[in-house]
């Protein structure tokens, strides 16, 4: 029995001194509170994140849609830039082309001509006294290569020219049919405008001509207001000044305020009498109040005397309370000092060591 006693009070030391495996005391509404607000942080958070991916989706469809129309801008331009370049940048057409032409020495004149070639002298072993062995042959390879050389240049002119006519037809077909467009949405355009304004002309003269009966009907249900309240005015009450009318339903001596016309002199002299009545008892309060008031007055000077002597008194009974609890002071103050002096030399004689700290925390209990 003491064996499993010891080894229960280990196991229970293991749990209550190992803060990671100790659950006793756990706060679990507060546990469950921060599960809660952690799932709805997590939830708001997952939200927030979709919300933000479906908006960078929708400006990347944007941004694609925007870079294909780009792309198609510029392979447009491109296209409509190398055809210019095809056909009016065409490298043979430039004034310095000779200097990089490939074919220049192809279209070069040879060292020697003819027979006659002022450039072949003494010194340039291209011509020598009695040789002219292929001069038809000569001849004749280049009259045709001259012939060749002029029906190239012509068939080159005329393609130049045939492009030249076909890119001007495409040009004018194209502002023909970007006129005609023009034209079409211009036109339907101004049968829109048309057709809205004819609209708010009615819809402004169906207004109109309501506001104009509705303003008639006002003013003749004005004129009928007026020509009835004349009416009224003329042939009531008040204007006639009946008496009659002016006497309440509640009783004989209730008038109605806004018909009465004045009182009569039997009600004019019971007025005054009720004044006079209430002058005299008015006069009698009065008296009254002043002896009410010389009566207060007196009371208050005995209670102004009573009160000073009871505040002497009661000064004279503070006085000696002070008195009696300086001394008593005086005498705990003594009590304190001797009690403070015993314990400083009999008590605390003994002053803890480190092993009187180590006995706390070793066991559960």
């Amino acid at each position: 029995a003491i064996e499993r006693r010891r080894r229960m009070e280990e196991e229970r030391k293991s749990r209550i001194f190992n803060a990671k495996c100790r659950t006793i005391g756990v706060d679990m509404q507060a546990i469950g509170q921060q599960v809660t607000d952690k799932k709805q942080q997590e939830d708001y958070e997952r939200k927030r994140e979709l919300a933000f991916a479906n908006d960078a989706v929708r400006n990347d469809k944007i941004s694609q849609l925007i870079e294909k129309r780009q792309e198609a801008d510029m392979r447009e331009l491109n296209r409509a830039m190398n055809e210019f370049r095809m056909m009016h940048q065409q490298p043979d057409s430039r004034r310095e082309f000779d200097l990089y032409d490939p074919d220049y020495l192809k279209k070069d004149k040879p060292a020697r001509v003819s027979d006659d070639d002022p450039r072949c002298g003494v010194s340039s072993l291209q011509k020598f006294e009695g040789e002219d062995l292929n001069s038809k042959a000569r001849r004749k390879y280049q009259q045709e290569q001259l012939r060749e050389w002029s029906t190239e240049q012509k068939e080159e002119r005329d393609q130049a020219e045939r492009n030249q006519k076909t890119a001007d037809r495409l040009y004018e077909l194209k502002m023909k049919e970007l006129d005609q467009r023009a034209m079409e949405l211009a036109n339907a355009e101004e049968d829109c405008r048309r057709a809205i304004n004819m609209a708010t002309k009615d819809y402004n003269n169906a207004l109109a001509r309501e506001r104009d009966e509705r303003e008639r009907l006002k003013k003749q249900q004005e004129l009928d207001d007026n020509m009835t309240e004349i009416a009224n005015h003329v042939f009531g009450d008040v204007l006639t000044e009946n008496p009659a009318v002016a006497q309440s339903a509640f009783g004989p001596h209730r008038v109605i305020p806004d018909r009465w016309k004045g009182m009569t002199p039997a009600q004019i002299e019971d007025v005054r009498r009720q004044q006079e009545l209430q002058r005299q008892e008015k006069e009698r309060a009065d008296q009254e109040e002043k002896l009410r008031q010389a009566e207060w007055e007196r009371q208050q000077n005995a209670n102004a005397r009573a009160g000073l002597l009871l505040e002497r008194e009661m000064e004279r009974k503070r006085r000696e309370l002070e008195r009696q609890q300086a001394e008593e002071n005086r005498r705990l103050a003594k009590e304190q000092k001797g009690h403070l002096e015993f314990l400083d030399k009999e008590v605390y004689t003994n002053p803890p060591t480190a092993s009187y700290f180590m006995q706390f925390n070793t066991s559960t209990r």
